[in-house]
């Protein structure tokens, strides 16, 4: 019994500086909530819209297509020479010496190797050209829309594009697509 009551003031020291901690940040809060009750403005608009918007993209794009175009054509060839070998392979197997037949297969094995391998290279070469192909269009766009938010005093500007903000209050918050594009030109 000794014990607990010397350590009841230590408890109420505890207690009293547990609710002094809360009463401070309840003072910090306090211009926080103040602001919070005035009026966010905000943008909302949609990325892809703007950015195909712009023209270079059409330069850019046309480009992507033709580069991804040549890579087909020499994924078709691939494809074709590997199909001429597999059916000169399949015709000739039952006629093959073990050895040949062994050394056919490899060879096929070998080149179906090859072929995956340039198919996902080319894929990962595809995908670097269209960043860089594209890097410069998001930076402008990126600055332009920097450039509205500071304008006109937007706290935060929204991309609607693939659902991604369900619903936007047309009180609160302003569709600034059409200034983006235009500001693009």
């Amino acid at each position: 019994m000794g014990r607990a009551l010397r350590s009841a003031p230590i408890i109420y020291n505890k207690v009293k500086r547990m609710k002094q901690l809360i009463l401070s940040i309840v003072f910090l809060a306090l211009p926080f909530v103040a602001n919070a009750q005035q009026q966010v403005k905000y943008g909302y608009f949609s990325y892809k819209e703007a950015f195909t918007s712009m023209p270079d993209y059409a330069v850019a794009k046309r480009n992507m297509d033709a580069l991804k175009a040549k890579y087909d054509a020499e994924m078709k060839r691939v494809e074709d020479e590997f199909n001429n070998k597999y059916e000169e392979f399949l015709d000739g197997q039952k006629d093959f010496a073990p050895s040949i037949l062994r050394k056919r297969q490899a060879e096929l094995q070998e080149l179906m190797e090859k072929n995956l391998a340039f198919k996902e290279e080319s894929k990962r070469l595809l995908k670097q050209a269209e960043d860089d192909a594209y890097a410069p269009l998001k930076k402008k766009l990126s600055d332009v829309i920097r450039g509205i938010g500071d304008a006109r005093g937007y706290a935060f500007i929204l991309n609607t594009d693939n659902e991604a903000v369900p619903y936007v209050s047309s009180v609160m918050g302003e569709d600034i697509t059409a200034l983006i594009k235009d500001s693009l030109r």
